[in-house]
């Protein structure tokens, strides 16, 4: 019984969660022009490594320097490049997590009443429900990051 409802509450959980990230979100006037917005779309919901730094006119990424050199800019350029980057890994991995997810099911279902295929196929759901579980916490965790950088 505890286990069904630990299931059902994991579940739930998951859905929220790709509901709340099916969302359209908002651009910001504060970030960027909405022209620059435009450029900084996701796709597949993975960023771009120049999210947050695009500036100017042309939107064009400037690398810190010149009158107002300070390792305070550069590092927060750098910083929100790699920021940028663990967001796109964290992505996939919740991607692979998802097929995880997916195949565990189909051999679930594939199992003819075998134990041993049912066992392993409920392990290898509740690993891939887990490591998504991790990769939206983690994923949560470096937008926070990111804004508190910007």
């Amino acid at each position: 019984m505890i286990k069904k409802v630990l299931f059902g509450v994991i579940a739930v959980f998951v859905l929220a969660v790709s509901c709340a990230s099916a969302t359209p979100q908002t651009a910001s006037a504060l970030q960027s022009s909405a022209k620059c917005v435009s450029k900084e779309r996701a796709v597949f919901g993975i960023v771009p490594w120049y999210r947050g730094l695009l500036n100017g006119d042309d939107c064009s990424v400037t690398v810190p320097g010149g009158k107002n050199k300070s390792s305070a800019n550069i590092t927060s350029f750098v910083m929100m490049i790699a920021l940028n980057i663990v967001q796109a890994g964290l992505t996939i991995a919740a991607y692979v997590t998802v097929f995880f997810i997916v195949k565990g099911g189909f051999e679930y279902m594939t199992s003819a009443g075998s134990s041993d295929g049912m066992t392993s196929a409920k392990k290898t759901i509740a690993n891939a429900v887990i490591g998504l579980v991790i990769a939206v916490l983690s994923a949560a965790i470096v937008n926070a990051i990111a804004g508190v950088v910007k």
